[in-house]
């Protein structure tokens, strides 16, 4: 039997407004439509509404008044407000009034409505859930209770791979498809790609879709750590073999029993640790430090790595044995340069979750941003991306963050397949005449200067140590376009 679709609630005065937000909808929600706040009223006296997306300006009563109103009521309903304005007094309202959940922007972008509305299902799920599992946990022994924490985390924590952001043309989904099989097989797996493209996140995802999703999910991170500390910490010690250790220590092969353990950066292994993985990964037997007896686990292994093993395996610098037993099938996770489609998406979410917890409240950002970092290669993947965003949220002012915020080597770069390749390195190293090298570097400090001063000609001409007729002529030379204005005729100034 095919599970009803979430019902959710679109409420907007302008008709093209609602007719959009429902064709961007209906293919995964049951959706209902209001023109204003008594249309909204009645429809959710009649129907069960999982959500709602509410316009803030309308004729009678705001979006807030409004949602407000739905919180007394039906206070279990995800309210989400759209605006096109920035009237602060009526978002601290909103927030203090009417529980909103989040905010949108017009124009709202259609994946990020889908996403957002996605989510808010969940969270009504969630929700749903934990007060089914409170009220039995008032009937249950205490032992019980315990296990319901667990399983209560594990749906908060491990949205499976709803939980990897991704567009609806995305080559992350190709993965996600190969992974949501190997998922429900009990088989190690290497996931490969570049560092901080998200390989943990996909390994988590993987153990909360599988069969062990109601047992523990571990990982460690084996880049840069001493063998003696990684062999603690993985195997676990008894009393008095490890100075400081004054009782037993479950190490994580222990801990992760029945569970997945995931091993990122496993590239970095000295053989001694190699060695010593090799009848846990084969065999599922080790032995704690300072004991002479065999233990045995059943737990997953999931494996990372963001070098090709199979080169490492060949030239000898990896134990054939260990990578099979960890490679039964592999995963490619691609980096974030050949992904850019996901950039409004990952950006906006990344933006959002530190300004929740800087407590910063934000919009958005610009399409003109949103262009110069798609046009940027990220070799830093996911983690610059997310330093990027912490960045432009403290220098803010607005609430819509614009271009001028990104920092100056982004606003100057031109995309490339070369990880740490910069655009000054791929005009030094490649070919050409000197003057057309030369021009290509000065158009990039052109338009990030203007970009960066918000195309103020007076300070970036001072800046530059060129006149303003001198600035013009090179603007008009290189074709540089303000974003939202069309080009300079020679009338002009």
């Amino acid at each position: 039997m095919t599970e009803a679709a979430p019902t959710i609630l679109l409420v907007d005065d302008e008709e093209h407004s609602l007719a959009s937000m429902r064709m961007a909808l209906e293919d995964d929600f049951d959706c209902l439509t209001a023109r204003n706040a008594d249309e909204a009223m009645v429809l959710m006296e009649e129907h069960f509404v999982q959500l709602i997306f509410c316009d803030q300006r309308m004729p009678g009563r705001t979006g807030v008044e409004f949602l407000t109103e739905v919180r007394d009521r039906w206070p279990e309903t995800v309210r989400i407000i759209i605006t096109g304005y920035t009237e602060t007094n009526d978002m601290i309202a909103a927030i203090n009034d009417a529980g909103i959940y989040q905010f949108l922007t017009k124009p709202w972008h259609p994946d990020l409505l889908v996403m957002t509305a996605k989510n808010a299902a969940d969270l009504f799920r969630l929700n749903r859930e934990h007060d089914r599992m409170s009220l039995e946990m008032r009937y249950l022994s205490r032992s019980v209770e315990t296990k319901l924490d667990e399983k209560r985390k594990a749906l908060r924590e491990g949205l499976g791979f709803e939980n990897v952001l991704r567009g609806p043309n995305s080559p992350m989904n190709a993965v996600i498809a190969q992974a949501r099989q190997f998922a429900s097989f009990d088989v190690s797996v290497l996931i490969t790609g570049e560092a901080g493209t998200g390989k943990t996140d996909l390994a988590r995802a993987m153990h909360y879709s599988s069969l062990r999703s109601d047992r523990p999910f571990h990982e460690i991170n084996c880049i840069g750590v001493d063998d003696d500390i990684l062999e603690l910490e993985l195997f676990g010690a008894r009393r008095g073999a490890v100075p400081g250790v004054q009782s037993n220590k479950a190490g994580l092969l222990q801990k992760a029993d029945r569970g997945t353990l995931f091993l990122n950066g496993i590239a970095e292994l000295s053989p001694k640790m190699q060695l010593a993985l090799v009848n846990v990964a084969t065999e599922g037997a080790f032995r704690p430090l300072g004991s002479h007896e065999v233990v045995r686990t059943d737990v997953r292994l999931l494996a990372g790595s963001s070098r090709d093993l199979r080169m490492d395996v060949a030239e000898g610098q990896f134990r054939g044995d260990l990578y099979f037993a960890l490679a039964k099938t592999t995963l490619n996770v691609p980096p974030l340069r050949k992904r850019l489609e996901d950039m409004p998406i990952l950006a906006q979410h990344l933006l959002f979750e530190a300004a929740g917890t800087h407590g910063k409240q934000v919009y958005g950002l610009s399409d003109d941003a949103l262009k110069f970092l798609e046009n940027y290669d990220w070799p830093g993947n996911l983690r610059e991306l997310e330093n990027e965003m912490i960045r432009m949220l403290v220098f803010s002012q607005d609430q819509l963050l614009g271009p001028e915020l990104i920092s100056r080597h982004i606003l100057q770069a031109a995309p490339t397949d070369a990880p740490g390749v910069t655009p000054v390195d791929m005009v030094l190293e490649g070919e050409g005449t000197l003057k057309d090298r030369v021009e290509q570097i000065e158009m990039r400090i052109l338009r990030e200067t203007l970009t960066r001063l918000k195309w103020n000609k007076s300070r970036a001409a001072n800046e530059l140590g060129l006149s303003r007729v001198g600035l013009r002529a090179k603007i008009e030379r290189y074709g540089i376009v303000e974003p939202g204005k069309p080009a300079l005729t020679p009338e002009e100034d």
